[in-house]
């Protein structure tokens, strides 16, 4: 063997053996914000965000516990992203930055947080549970209220309705970077808030 198809050799090696080292690329989402997503903005969370978010999901052993850091996560992911857009001006509900470029009503966090809890579905760090499409309450007869939505593995079976298992992720009530409320499905559809009716 040459020396210079040796040197390939180990140029190759070394070079295999950095990409299998290298942590995993930035991870970008687009969040929606200005009332019905009319307005979005590209954001990433980078290597040491997402390792962050690896460990605190990591710590959860039960369903109840992984609940508690998903509403964590998000309020963190959130944060972040208001670091990088808009959307670091919102303020909890509707009513607290009317008019304020970057606020966010709930079709904005139900569509926003449904995308975030799928980067952390799609890395694998939910244990116990999967992501659905959003949920629609109706707020005082004619208005809906929206809300990302998990179900517990193991929960309901293919084609069965079971809202006990499932729970929603509503980032809506609180300031920007503030912990998600994690709640049952079925006791949110009644009307139930974080706050107590706010």
């Amino acid at each position: 063997m040459n020396a210079r198809f040796a040197l390939r050799l180990l140029a190759a090696a070394l070079i295999g053996l950095a990409a299998r080292g290298a942590p995993a690329a930035a991870e970008p989402v687009s969040v929606c914000f200005n009332y019905g997503c009319v307005a979005q903005a590209d954001v990433l969370f980078d290597d040491g965000q997402l390792a962050e978010l690896e460990s605190l999901l990591g710590r959860a052993q039960t369903p109840a516990e992984e609940r508690e850091a998903i509403g964590e996560a998000v309020g963190r992911l959130l944060g972040w992203a208001g670091r990088q857009s808009s959307i670091g001006a919102d303020r909890g509900g509707n009513y607290a930055d009317d008019a304020v470029y970057g606020r966010m009503d709930c079709i904005d966090h139900a569509t926003t947080t449904t995308r975030l809890l799928r980067l952390l579905e799609r890395r694998g760090l939910l244990r116990f549970h999967s992501v659905l499409e959003p949920a629609t309450r109706l707020r005082f007869l004619f208005f809906p209220h929206y809300s990302a939505q998990i179900e517990e593995s193991g929960g309901a079976k293919s084609g069965e309705e079971n809202a006990s298992a499932r729970f929603v992720v509503d980032s809506w009530f609180f300031d920007n970077g503030h912990p998600a409320a994690v709640m049952p499905l079925d006791a949110w559809l009644t009307g139930e808030s974080p706050d107590d009716g706010a």
